[in-house]
């Protein structure tokens, strides 16, 4: 039997996971990096992408989970990550996330203020990654 690391996933809203697995790959902001146990140390802090939790091997199909930015704690046999937010692919709709989009758009060609075109730009690139998130990409 493979070794495993306990993996945790916490949000501000609640903690997602918590449980060994075979490996998790992580968007780094610097890139996605694996994690397995007998990993080095390391603190990481984390972009927008999808979390993949392999819990047998890696070519199973990986439990899947899109997050926004946070830190993520490596030790040896642990794998701690602090997510901004935290959504299971599974529980995303990618039509209404569709809908999200052409609503932005929308209130992007309305919006007069720099700072208001900013931030709905901002809202866009996320409905964005969520969608290739769904998409599998």
């Amino acid at each position: 039997m493979s070794k495993k690391i306990h993996f945790d996933l916490v949000s501000p809203e609640k903690k997602l996971v918590s449980e060994d697995v075979r490996m998790a790959v992580i968007p780094g902001d610097e890139g996605t990096f694996g994690v397995m146990a007998g990993h080095c140390s390391l603190v990481a802090s984390l972009g927008t992408g999808v979390i993949k939790l392999y819990k047998e091997d890696e070519k199973g199909t990986p439990e899947r989970i899109f997050i926004m930015g946070g830190f993520a704690d490596v030790t040896p046999d642990k794998c701690s990550v602090l997510a901004e937010e935290a959504i299971p692919v599974s529980s995303m709709d990618k039509g209404r996330l569709e809908q999200q989009l052409r609503d932005l758009n929308e209130d992007l060609g309305l919006a007069k203020e720099k700072e208001d075109k900013a931030r709905v730009k901002k809202q866009i690139g996320i409905v964005n990654a969520k969608i290739l998130a769904v998409s599998g990409q």
